[in-house]
Parts: structure tokens; C-alpha cells; sequence
């Protein structure tokens, strides 16, 4: 009676998970899956992080302090990084800059942030969109002679920021939100880079760019919702941000997170987007990745060296710099958007470079200008 009993159960379990597959496709499995659910916090006063923090700390894990402002008051950090942390949250800072001259205690504030809270200090977000930037306001150079140069002054930028490099030889773990670039945003060193899932773009081509970026140079990426528009309602409805949640989530993302600007309570997530959130964050526990798996990359699309194309559009600039001609830009536009349609979240972006191979880590590998029927 015992055995019969034991496989009763068995078929039961097998069962009910077998309802999950038809949504949630079984890639593999892992021992362990490290995620993080939060939401960002762009103000300044206590009293304001206080309610976003009290509003989301039980369907959350992870605070983002999102403000140019806190890095310049130690007292006002310190006390919103504590009140996360009694709330049982972990947290990162937004850093657009170290300084060692204004703010003198920004050095010995970022060497023992980490004693400070332990493992509940994640690491900086440091600087913001450097890839958009440089796309769309030529932030770093404005001619180049060839992509590759192109692709080094950017890169080197990245590296040279006194910043990064303190981080870097701290051993201080460095975030970044993008929406173009990602690739060169992780060879200017990045650890994290969340994609912006937002703004009218394709949410499965952002996340096939970002993984693709992240699982050839053996980094983490996350994804974090933004606004759909820069006009009010900003945001897009809760469906959407609750589906681009969830798509993140099966794609395997580390992180999720959820823009909140300007404020909380009037603030441009309604009741509504809360309530999207609380329905992530229970789709979470009810798909466990460890135990269901998640959808991985199996196909990947590769680009040319360098070749720094937003994707955002046909017509979308190389660099910011350089538009393409008519004919490749159509081949490589139908060719994105072929592969998109046909594999969805198995499919990943990357670009041809001799220290990565793709053929090492996809089933199948398309070349940009390749026929594919």
C-alpha cells in the first residue's frame, strides 16, 4: 500500500507540473537560481523612500536607490539603506560618479558598505544608458574612422572613468540599465547590465541583445521596465509589464526590476501596476526555475565585428555615427525580425569577435546576411 501510495503522489506532482510546460518550456535545470525582484526609488527624503519600501517589501526583494541626489548626503543614504535592509530587503546605489575631492567620504562609504550590511549591499549602479548615449547623443565622440575605432573609444571611455576603475580593483560589483550596446557596455567592463524593456521596442529582440551579450562574455544581465512612452501615461498597462516580467523571468534573467519615477504615491505606477507586480511575484514562486527550468538560448544571430547597430528601428544609426546603406539594412531588418518570429526567447544577439565563439554555446548559428527562408 505504501508504494502504491508513493506513486499516487508521484503522478500527481508529475502532473501538475506538466501544466506549467505548455507556457514555460524545461531547458535544463539548475541546483540553485539566483533572483532578484525589486523595484527603483528616484527621490530624496526618508519619508518617501520609507512608503515605497513599506508598500513592496512583501512581494520584493531588492531596492534600488535611483537618485542623483543621495550620493551627495552620507546621513540620508545611510538612513534609507538601513530602512531597506530592517525591511528585509537587499539594495544597490546609483553612483553617476565617485568622488574623492566633493565628497571626500564616498571612498571609505563604498570600502565598507559591504561590512556595513553584508550580503544585503548588492553592489553600485554606476552611470546610466552610456550605450543610448553615445547612440543617440553622440555622447563620447561624433566621427570615428571604422567601427572597430568607434567600438575602442568606447570601450575605453568606459574603462577610463576613475569610477569604474575603482570599482574594478575594489572588487565592488558594478550595474548599468541600457537600451542599445549592451554588448560594448560588458567589454567596458560592466558586471550587470539590465536591458530596458520599454519605449515601443521589441522586448524578445532587447533580451535576445542583452543574454546574447551576457552569455558569450559570461556576465549577468536582469531586465528593468520602463516607461512605454515619454507622455503620460508613461508606463505601459499592467498587462504589459506583468507579460515583459514574465518574459524576463523564462528567459532567465538574475534581476527584475520595475522603474518608479517621479514618486511615490503619486508616482507613475498605479495601484494596478502594484497589483501586477504582486501577481509576478507570485508567478515567481509557482515556477520555480531550479525545479521548471527556464528557456535558454539556443539560437543565436551573429552580427560583424563592432558593428554597432541600435536595432531599434531598419533605419536605426551605427554608433550614432553611420547610417547603412538601403539594401543591408533591409537584410539585416528582415533577417532580425525572421529569427525573432520563428524562435522567440531561444533566440540571441551577438557579434563577431575572436575571443567568443558562438558555435561553442548554440545548437544553431545564423550569420546576419545569411538566405533564411
Amino acid at each position: 500500500m505504501k508504494i502504491v501510495a508513493w506513486l499516487l503522489l508521484a503522478i500527481l506532482a508529475m502532473s501538475a507540473s506538466l501544466n506549467y510546460i505548455g507556457a514555460y518550456p524545461v531547458w535544463g535545470t539548475a541546483a540553485t537560481d539566483e533572483f532578484y525582484f525589486g523595484t527603483t526609488y528616484g527621490l530624496n527624503t526618508t519619508d518617501t523612500a520609507k512608503l515605497l519600501i513599506d508598500r513592496v517589501k512583501t512581494y520584493t526583494d531588492l531596492f534600488v536607490l535611483d537618485s542623483w541626489d543621495l550620493p551627495q548626503n552620507q546621513t540620508l543614504l545611510n538612513e534609507i539603506c538601513d530602512y531597506a535592509v530592517n525591511a528585509g530587503l537587499k539594495f544597490i546605489v546609483y553612483f553617476d560618479l565617485v568622488s574623492i575631492t566633493t565628497y571626500a567620504w564616498h571612498r571609505d562609504w563604498l570600502l565598507n558598505a559591504k561590512t556595513r550590511w553584508g550580503d544585503k549591499f548588492l553592489g553600485i549602479y554606476l552611470h546610466d544608458e552610456l550605450g543610448g548615449k553615445q547612440l543617440d547623443e553622440q555622447l563620447y565622440f561624433d566621427t570615428a574612422s571604422d567601427y572597430t575605432d568607434a567600438a575602442n573609444r568606447f570601450i575605453g571611455n568606459l574603462t577610463g572613468y576613475y569610477s569604474n576603475q575603482f570599482m574594478k580593483s575594489n572588487g565592488i560589483p558594478t550595474f548599468m540599465a541600457d537600451y542599445v550596446l549592451y554588448w560594448w557596455d560588458y567589454l567596458g567592463g560592466y558586471d550587470t547590465v539590465w536591458v530596458e524593456l520599454g519605449w515601443g521596442h521589441n522586448t524578445t529582440q532587447q533580451i535576445a541583445l542583452c543574454r546574447g551579450a551576457a552569455n558569450m562574455q559570461s556576465k549577468d544581465w536582469g531586465a528593468i521596465i520602463v516607461w512605454k512612452t515619454n507622455e503620460p501615461p508613461e508606463l505601459g498597462s499592467p498587462q504589459d509589464m506583468y507579460d515583459d516580467m514574465v518574459a524576463a523571468y523564462a528567459a532567465g534573467a538574475k534581476y527584475v526590476l520595475v522603474f518608479n519615477y517621479p514618486e511615490y504615491p503619486k508616482t507613475t505606477l498605479g495601484e494596478e501596476h502594484f497589483e501586477a507586480m504582486k501577481r509576478f511575484y507570485q508567478y515567481t514562486k509557482m515556477h520555480p526555475r531550479n525545479l521548471l527550468g527556464r528557456t535558454e538560448g539556443e539560437v543565436a544571430l551573429v552580427f560583424p565585428k563592432d558593428y554597432g547597430w541600435g536595432m531599434r528601428w531598419e533605419d536605426d544609426k551605427i554608433w550614432g555615427v553611420w547610417n547603412e546603406t538601403p539594401e543591408k539594412a533591409q537584410i539585416a531588418w528582415v533577417n532580425l525580425n525572421k529569427l525573432t518570429e520563428k524562435y522567440g526567447l531561444k533566440l540571441d544577439i551577438v557579434f563577431d569577435d575572436v575571443r567568443f565563439n558562438p558555435r561553442e554555446k548554440y545548437q544553431t548559428v545564423y550569420l546576419w546576411n545569411d538566405t533564411i527562408m
